[in-house]
This record gives structure tokens, sequence and C-alpha cells, in this order.
């Protein structure tokens, strides 16, 4: 190939590359002004990072109910990614909404912690907030709810429906997020039916609805009558319908999924704290801290009652919620035995936070075994 030919073919490429280019950037802008490009750049971005699909009806459903809050509270710009397996992969996830411009980002499963804690450290002018973990640096957070409450108070409801004093419980992993729900939910159904028994079933799964209902179905097979969860999805509550028993949901107000079934929920409500969160940080005092909220603080709540709850368990529900709002209830105040019977919590004492949030134990009336 001569000079001048090579010549002439490498203009000819740089001109297509060049014209493909600002083909595709026009493309990108299609149907915006140059005015609404610029104020795109220049929102205030916040990044959701999510352990399942924003359609799951539970867990991350409720998250990205409160991201949706969010925007509408504060006019931010969110971006998110759903479905992000608890390892390595959600460094990648941070780095490419740090890339995008996210100035605050919420990851929102115990699994990430670790992970969010390293990457946090890289990227000391972002704020990272981590939920139901422990861990903080100068520019990490960690956040929760007191869920034990309302599953608490969801126990009395099962305590009064169960006839048979048998109530199965579809629960995640073995970690201390899900057993001190257990238990408080165990104490609540033994505040008001001292002889009923709360039978575990383990899945080792946040989100998979055919193993979760699979699970519920083979508590239903050994004579439950009332089943509750710590899962993503319905699908322990329609096996509950599906058997003509009755269920206590979880994250959201599920009446629509299982409406022969459902008699209430634990339920999350994330919105608040968000708006609270991203407000500091846009004007720049916001603080590394450690958050647990609990019903005075509206980030829990046990969900309407429908038709299905027993008789005159609002009034019991009631009661209970006033004194823990007051003070008087302490959930995990003593006297509480473990399962064997021993006492694990003297009578004049009771667990600290640090206990609660490390607990790896079960109370009396809870059926299962915790592999450690």
């Amino acid at each position: 190939m001569s000079k001048r030919i090579f010549a002439f073919v490498m203009i000819l490429a740089l001109a297509i590359s060049a014209f493909t280019g600002c083909a595709e950037k026009a493309e990108e802008t299609k149907g915006e002004s140059p005015e609404a490009v610029k104020e795109s750049d220049d929102k205030f971005k916040v990044g959701f990072i999510f352990v399942g699909p924003i359609g799951d009806g539970g867990w991350t459903f409720s998250h990205n109910d409160g991201r949706v809050y969010l925007e509408e509270k504060l006019g931010v710009e969110t971006i998110y990614k759903e479905s992000v397996p608890e390892g390595p992969e959600v460094e990648k996830v941070m780095r490419d909404m740090i890339d995008q411009g996210a100035k605050v980002i919420f990851a929102t499963s115990f699994g990430y912690m670790d992970y969010v804690e390293k990457v946090s450290k890289e990227y000391p002018d972002v704020k990272f907030l981590h939920c139901s973990g422990y861990k903080t640096t100068e520019n990490m957070a960690n956040y929760f709810g007191r869920m034990y409450e309302p599953r608490y108070l969801s126990g009395i409801v099962a305590g009064m429906k169960t006839e048979s004093n048998q109530v199965g419980y579809v629960a995640a992993f073995e970690i201390p997020e899900v057993i001190r729900g257990i238990n408080a939910f165990t104490l609540g159904v033994r505040s008001v039916n001292p002889e009923a028994k709360v039978v575990v079933r383990w899945t080792h799964t946040w989100y998979d609805p055919a193993k979760e209902k699979e699970a519920a179905k083979s508590l239903l097979d050994e004579g439950v009558d009332v089943i509750a969860q710590h899962q993503d999805t319905a699908g322990p509550q329609q096996a509950a319908e599906e058997a003509g028993a009755f269920a206590i949901g979880y994250n959201t107000d599920s009446f629509d999924k299982a409406p022969k079934a459902y008699m209430t929920a634990p339920v999350w409500n994330w919105g608040p704290y968000y708006v609270e969160q991203v407000k500091a940080a846009m004007e720049g005092n916001w603080e590394s801290h450690s958050y647990w909220g609990g019903i005075k603080d509206e980030i829990v709540e046990i969900g309407p009652l429908s038709e299905n709850a027993p008789e005159g368990v609002a009034e019991k529900i009631e009661e209970a919620k006033n004194k823990i709002l007051s003070g008087e209830l302490n959930i995990f105040a003593g006297p509480i035995k473990d399962q064997d019977g021993n006492i694990a919590v003297e009578e004049g004492k009771a667990l600290t936070d640090g206990e609660m949030l490390s607990i790896d134990w079960f109370v009396e009336g809870v059926e299962g075994k915790i592999e450690k």
C-alpha cells in the first residue's frame, strides 16, 4: 500500500469515528435540551444497592419505597441495582455508582458489610450507609430498626389465633437479626398463650419464593396452623392460604398476596430516615453513626389487622404497644429462659443493645436448632 493510499484510509477512518461519536452523543441526549442535561448532571445523586428484585413485595420492595419517597421529598436523582449478591461483586457496583456521581450510597443487606467498609476507606468524600450491620468508618454509618418490637406484637396475634398451639416460622439465616426476631415473636406468642410453641424451619435464602413456600408446607404438614416468616416473599403466606391456615407476613402489608390467610405483618418505613440522612449530606453536616430506631421513631410498625385476625387482638396489641412506647414493657427484660429451660436473663435485668445485636440462642418455646 502506498503512503498516499494509507493516509487516505486513515483520514477516512478518523472521519467515520468522529461521526459515530457525535451520533452516539446525540442519541444519549435525544429529547433533552442542553439545559435539561446540565440539570441532570448537577443533581445530587444517591445510590441504592438491593439484594433482591424491587418487585419482591418484601424487603427490597420496602427499601425501594423509601428510595421513591426520597426522590419525591428532596428532588434528588437516585440510581439503583437490584439482585446484587452478598459478595465481592458489590464492590464493583459501588464503584460504578461513584463513577456515575453518587455522593451517598445505601447498601441494604447484611452481607454487604465488609465490602462497604473496604470501599468507604477508598472514597472518603462519599457517604456510605449499611443496613443491618454493625461496622462504621469516618464516612460509613450503619442503620436498622428495632423490628423486634412489632415482631412481639405480631406474636400476640399468632398466639391468640392458633388452635393447635403450634406456630410455624420460616426463617432465612442463623444470624442475630433473624434469631432476635424469632425470640421476640415467641415471647409475644407466649405472653397470651403460654402453652404455644414456635417451630422454626431454615431456608438459607433471603429470596426464593418456591423454597420458602415449600418450607411453610412442611411445617403445615406437621400440624402448625399459623405461619410466620423472616423471608422476602409471600410464599409462606400463600402456602398457609392453600392449606386453610393463617399467616403473619413481613416487611410490607401483603394482604393482597394471601387475603384468606394474612392477618398482619411487622413492616418497615425507611423513607423518613433516607430523607434525613441525604439532607444532612447535602447540607454538609452528615456524621457517621449507628442508628437503631423503634416504633416511637416510626421506622418500624405493625401493619393493619385484617378480618382474619382473632377477635379482641386489637386491644391487646394497643395495650402492649403503649407499654413499649412508655418504656414499661422491655421485650427482652428478665426473667427469660432459654429453650433448654435455663435462666438466660435474670429478673431485674435486660439484654443490652450489644447483647441483642449478637444474640445466638433461642428463648423457651422455640423448637429449632441454631447451627453455629
